[in-house]
């Protein structure tokens, strides 16, 4: 039997691999060439969605469209940034407790642009305006929105 805590021989393809390292940007981008941030090297980016077919999609579904919204928006950022909600979790508490969701989604796109030095143009400050009727919600969606459709394109994403 041999021991599992010897030093690999020379040249073993199996035993002779002693520490693990990320896996390289180039190897990244051979999968995955538009979709990899050049900028931070960081995860794929994710995509640019229309205010204005955002706020329509949301009347013709009845406000289910926007559950659809967290949860892609979410994972696009969770992908890209390897920290924040999570598609999945997004969408539970979109679910349950809806009004924590633009406090959190504004500050998770603030803090994409914090990561990269930059000054964030929205936070959860921002989600203060969801509690003016009506008017609050859509001010709110579109900073939150055109914050994130504007960091995307900076990464290079078109429209």
């Amino acid at each position: 039997m041999t021991d599992p805590y010897a030093t690999p021989a020379e040249g073993d393809p199996v035993r002779g691999m002693t520490t693990l390292s990320p896996t390289p940007a180039a190897a990244y981008q051979a999968t995955s060439p538009a979709r990899f941030d050049q900028l931070s090297g960081i995860g794929p980016v994710g995509r640019i969605r229309g205010t204005g077919s955002s706020v329509l999609l949301t009347i013709v579904t009845i406000g289910i469209y926007p559950l659809v919204w967290y949860f892609k928006v979410h994972s696009e950022m969770k992908a890209h940034s390897r920290s924040g909600l999570g598609g999945g979790l997004a969408l539970v508490l979109a679910l349950f407790v809806g009004i924590v969701m633009p406090f959190m989604t504004a500050d998770e796109v603030g803090r994409l642009y914090e990561r990269r030095g930059q000054q964030p143009p929205v936070s959860a400050v921002t989600g203060l305006w969801v509690l003016l009727p009506l008017v609050g919600s859509i001010v709110w969606f579109v900073k939150t929105n055109g914050a994130l459709n504007t960091y995307w394109r900076s990464l290079g994403v078109q429209d």
